[in-house]
């Protein structure tokens, strides 16, 4: 069947495909029906990828996709698929790998030609309408792969064939296990900490991103050998960033990366999934160095969240814009006379907590940041600074906003729940975890026969999930269990697993692919073990099967992660700087630590305790006097007649504790 000729993203539920709805582009959406109408028409495919805040994916279609001239090419030359890499990450992870295998540096938007049966045959990021910035004109691109097409087909069939395969070996394919041991960690952690600009935190150079993987990786390492200066590597990175102006000092969250090396200029676009893991990263940093920059910057955070990216349903939208009014930052940059107007008297206080900044190669307004001194100022002085950003946030607040892309993903909500749980329970804060326990249902009450949608936008959901959501989704449940108390999050997490391993899981039962069984669109069935700015899926998939196996005590879970991290650490081997996902998370399963607190809940001492001392690595079951308590490893059953605290590591567990005290000095040293 031939599609109509004409525009049909109208209808999708991808904000970002919806942008395009009006373009004169005969756009179709990823789907069997726009594959199946490139093989009638014996065309090759130009397949546009990108997400909702991506500047340079504004520009192109700006300058490209909404001119007549060049939708005129593309629609006579090729079939049109466009493709939201937030809803469809299985197809972006393809079709970027396939742009790195032909020597070229990835990015958004992704621009690929494909013969008719998807198979990959060149490509590029960003081209200009016409030739400049070093690239060749978007038009001159078009032309010259049709005319390859016509000329050479039989070649180009030949090349991608041989592309596809490469990629599906890379993506797909199966190494021999490794052992899991605490040495390839270890490695890691040297590796990354010399890369580590030791000036301004973060990696050496530009552009600069909060890179949460690599800083889990440097965490684990402190935490396991006292490693301090893998420690204050994070330290440092995360001052440095809640200082620069790639943190929102207004408004508050951390926009997606730097442009400079010194987090000042920042692209302005706000991802969910950033900020989820700044809420751990903080919180964790909180707990070791009682610094209350990063309690303040937490609560700013959950304070934006809550403000500008709730959902009807009660779960998070997944990014804000980088643009508003057609200009990158403008939303969120300040002229001298916009601080003015909007402080009128307490402009001078100003100063003391904040400064302008406009580096010789910005053109836009001045970006608020701070430097050292002036950190330290605001924490010492918090009432006065907030008072101070609340009246600049009320100016902002009548300034045009960026776009707000809606839709709900399970996966990055997943690991803001997880965020909000911990840090609830660290603060004290029930009204975080209720925000965590709202989004979770809102996310469970979108399912069907039990299975996730991976993307909600209103009424509208798009299935099947992916391996990540069910990942995130699980952990969330798991850390919902611990503040909470309530076994139906287990039961739920249970239940999440059963489904992963029902669509997901590999003929040999030793991993698992991002994409469901029953997906019939997919190109090739990629496992998902590279990371983005997130942990790869299997990276989430190891971290809530050693989760789930710690909280329940069930030997065969646990087992069934130590299989699936051996053969994903096999995997990683080729690549591990690129998968350090799934080497943290084997970390995780080589020796996870279990704390159950028999206390009532009016004798907090000892659960204080241990939410004031979170660790990744570490699960906490919290039991009433006289209450029913899990087994321990070994079968043990602690008494519940009185308060004590049982720590166990791996599968030993230490002398019950009953001194708030000296379980503070046990967590702190092990």
């Amino acid at each position: 069947m031939t599609l109509p000729q004409k525009n049909l993203l109208a209808d999708e539920a991808s904000p970002y495909l919806r942008q395009h709805a009006h373009n004169p582009v005969h756009w179709r959406a990823w789907s069997q029906a726009a594959l199946d109408e490139a093989r009638t028409l014996d065309r090759p495919i130009l397949l546009s990828i990108g997400y909702a805040a991506c500047h340079w994916c504004h520009v192109m279609a700006h300058e490209s996709f909404e001119n007549d001239e060049i939708a005129g090419v593309m629609n006579r030359f090729f079939v049109n698929i466009k493709v939201d890499r937030e809803e469809r990450p299985d197809i972006d992870q393809i079709y970027m790998a396939s742009l790195s295998a032909m020597g070229e540096q990835g990015g958004w938007p992704l621009t690929m030609f494909l013969t008719p049966g998807g198979k990959p045959f060149w490509g590029g990021t960003y081209f200009p309408p016409r030739s400049r910035y070093g690239r060749p004109g978007f038009v001159q691109v078009l032309e010259a792969v049709d005319k390859a097409w016509r000329e050479k087909r039989a070649s180009l069939n030949q090349s991608a064939g041989g592309l596809i395969t490469h990629v599906a070996a890379r993506l797909s394919a199966t190494q021999p296990k490794a052992l899991l041991d605490h040495e390839t960690m270890q490695r890691l952690a040297v590796g990354i900490e010399g890369m580590i600009d030791w000036t301004e935190g973060g990696l050496k150079g530009a552009p600069k991103f909060p890179n949460a993987p690599f800083m889990m990786t440097l965490w684990l390492s402190w935490l396991k050998t006292r490693n301090t200066s893998h420690r204050d590597a994070v330290l440092l990175s995360l001052r440095k960033m809640l200082s620069g102006g790639i943190y929102d000092h207004v408004g508050g969250g951390l926009c997606r990366y730097s442009t400079d090396a010194e987090w000042t200029v920042p692209h302005f676009e706000k991802m969910l999934y950033d900020n989820a893991q700044l809420l751990r990263m903080a919180n964790w940093a909180h707990a070791t160095t009682h610094d209350e920059l990063f309690r303040i910057r937490i609560e700013e955070t959950i304070a934006w969240l809550s403000r500008e990216m709730r959902t009807d349903n009660g779960a998070f939208a997944s990014s804000l814009d980088a643009d508003s009014d057609g200009e990158e930052g403008l939303f969120y940059t300040w002229s001298e006379s916009e601080v003015a107007d909007a402080l009128q008297a307490d402009l001078p206080a100003f100063a003391e907590y904040y400064t302008l900044a406009a580096p010789a190669n910005w053109e836009g307004k001045p970006i608020p940041r701070q430097n050292d001194e002036q950190r330290t100022q605001e924490v010492a002085n918090y009432p006065i600074a907030a008072a101070l950003k609340s009246k600049l946030l009320a100016a902002r607040a009548q300034r045009v906003r960026p776009g707000r892309d809606d839709k709900v993903l399970a996966d990055w909500n997943g690991l803001l729940i997880t965020a909000l749980a911990e840090c609830g329970r660290s603060f004290g804060r029930d009204d975080w975890i209720d925000l965590a326990a709202q989004a979770f249902a809102g996310i469970l009450g979108a399912a069907e026969s039990g299975r996730l949608p991976h993307s909600i936008l209103g009424e509208r959901k798009l299935f099947p999930a992916l391996s990540s959501d069910y990942a995130a989704m699980t952990t969330a449940a798991v850390a919902l269990f611990e503040a909470t108390r309530k076994p139906e999050y287990i039961d739920t997490a249970k239940s999440l697993m059963e489904q992963l391993e029902e669509w997901h899981a590999d003929t040999d039962r030793t991993g698992y692919f991002l994409s469901a069984s029953d997906s019939s669109d997919v190109p090739i069935r990629i496992r998902g073990d590279v990371d983005e700015a997130i942990p790869s899926a299997t990276g989430q998939i190891i971290e809530a099967l050693t989760r789930l196996a710690t909280a329940t005590g069930v030997i065969a879970l646990h087992e069934k992660a130590l299989t699936v991290a051996e053969h994903a650490l096999g995997r990683a081997g080729q690549q591990t700087y690129g998968q350090v996902g799934i080497v943290n998370s084997c970390a995780l399963t080589l020796e996870p630590l279990k704390l159950v607190i028999v206390e009532n809940p009016s004798q907090t001492g000892l659960v204080a305790v241990a939410n004031r001392n979170p660790d990744p690595r570490r699960i906490d079951i919290l039991v009433s006097v006289g209450g029913t308590a899990p087994k321990l490893p070994g079968d043990l059953l602690p008494p519940t007649d009185k308060p004590g605290a049982y720590f166990c590591l791996s599968q030993s567990c230490l002398p019950p504790v009953i001194d708030p005290g000296e379980l503070e000095r046990l967590l702190r040293s092990n």
